[in-house]
């Protein structure tokens, strides 16, 4: 059953019979301008305005009404439903109000009209009228915003498909290192139509049961998920493809599991990078033939929300076309990406001609802070043994199909 927040002594006694793991800070958070300065103006000591801790302060000190709430959910929903995470970045809030990641043009256009007073006005009159700024007027207001839009920064909302459709978040912000919990600031409705502000501790089972706003980085909005392809069918490059006339059969990745998440809940989905290398086409019968031949890569992005752990999610992905008896053994590769400096794999697809094999070497690209979930070498007869065959590889389970 859910459950509304209520204002003052009655949230709290309500958070201590809801969550009893919840400890309620002494103090509740001043929001005054002076104790919630979000960094130096451009020009001082410091070249960064901006840190996860002072993002989530400043939401937490905006006088939100329900309207804004219903913004920022619209935003996560977009992206979630173009395949990305449950995501609204601060460039998207400051100029596409309700924006999701992966949006158009079309989709950005329908939403101008829609909010009359969007989170991107809150930001700048809290921005306003902060001291510094007060005194060196809008120049310094525009350096903000231009510096937020950029940072890469967003509002990650866990579990945003259970949201109520009233309660008020908690916002916190991801600390780092790979922990499971921080404090975070508790969002209600006040009596004088502001926001009453208690700081709490929360982790991964507190966002399971009432919303929470998580500030952290955005690492996927440069990739294209597969969601974004399912139109047409995706093969090698990112081409969409025909399929191929028999008996010549294409390779799909059906559905994929993912048995543990591989990051902190604060830093959000696991996004898992699957790369094939083959012969796409291959059909030589002499050795001389092989020169007429180049391998090519099958490089494609899944995003797994962190509430589809263990869940089987279907696809319909190609990751090799035109696939012959000819075609021995594929390379293959999955990560789960975490940024760094670009390294390679050095590998091989072989192939077959009059029973012998011959190998085309490749280098599939991952990056060096990756973690590496599985890669080797798959036959081609692990393929062809049932219509659709089941393997586990590292903590993800994927189903294959020849068609």
């Amino acid at each position: 059953m859910k459950r509304n927040l209520k204002s003052g002594s009655a949230a709290r006694q309500a958070l201590r019979n809801l969550l009893p793991l919840i400890v309620l800070a002494v103090q509740p958070l001043s929001c005054t301008k002076e104790d919630s300065q979000l960094g130096r103006v451009p020009g001082h000591e410091s070249s960064s305005l901006f840190t996860l801790k002072d993002v989530a302060k400043m939401m937490s000190c905006l006088p939100m009404q329900q309207s804004h709430l219903d913004e920022v959910h619209d935003a996560v929903d977009a992206s979630s439903g173009n395949g990305y995470d449950e995501e609204y970045m601060m460039k998207d809030l400051l100029e596409s109000p309700g924006a999701g990641v992966g949006d158009g043009a079309a989709a950005k256009a329908a939403l101008k009209s829609k909010y009359s007073s969007p989170l991107r006005t809150l930001i700048e009159d809290y921005i306003s009228a902060m001291p510094a700024v007060t005194r060196s007027g809008a120049a310094d207001v525009q350096a903000y915003l231009d510096e937020l839009g950029a940072s890469g920064m967003q509002i990650y909302w866990p579990y945003s498909e259970d949201w109520d459709g009233e309660t008020y978040p908690l916002i916190t912000f991801d600390p780092g290192y790979g922990a499971q919990s921080n404090y975070g600031y508790l969002l209600s409705p006040g009596e004088n139509g502001m926001l009453v502000v208690d700081s709490v501790y929360v982790d991964e089972n507190l966002a399971k049961t009432r919303p929470v706003w998580v500030i952290n980085n955005n690492n996927d909005s440069a990739f294209e998920p597969l969601e974004l392809k399912m139109d047409d069918d995706y093969g090698p490059l990112g081409q969409p493809v025909r399929k191929a006339a028999a008996p010549r059969k294409n390779l799909y990745l059906k559905s994929f599991t993912m048995l543990r998440n591989y990051d902190s809940w604060f830093a959000g989905a696991s996004e898992f990078w699957v790369k094939c290398g083959s012969v796409s086409g291959f059909k030589a019968s002499i050795e001389a033939d092989l020169d007429r031949y180049t391998p090519s890569v099958t490089d494609m992005v899944i995003v797994v929300k962190r509430k589809d752990l263990g869940k089987e999610v279907p696809f319909q992905a190609i990751l090799a076309t035109d696939f012959t008896t000819q075609l021995d053994k594929l390379a293959f590769l999955i990560t789960e990406d975490d940024g760094g400096k670009s390294t390679t794999w050095n590998c091989s697809a072989v192939v077959k001609i009059s029973s012998k094999s011959y190998g085309f070497e490749m280098s599939i690209p991952y990056r060096q802070n990756d973690d590496i979930v599985w890669r080797g070498q798959l036959s081609a007869n692990y393929f062809t043994s049932e219509p659709e065959v089941t393997g586990r590889f590292g903590d993800v389970v994927i189903t294959f199909a020849l068609e």
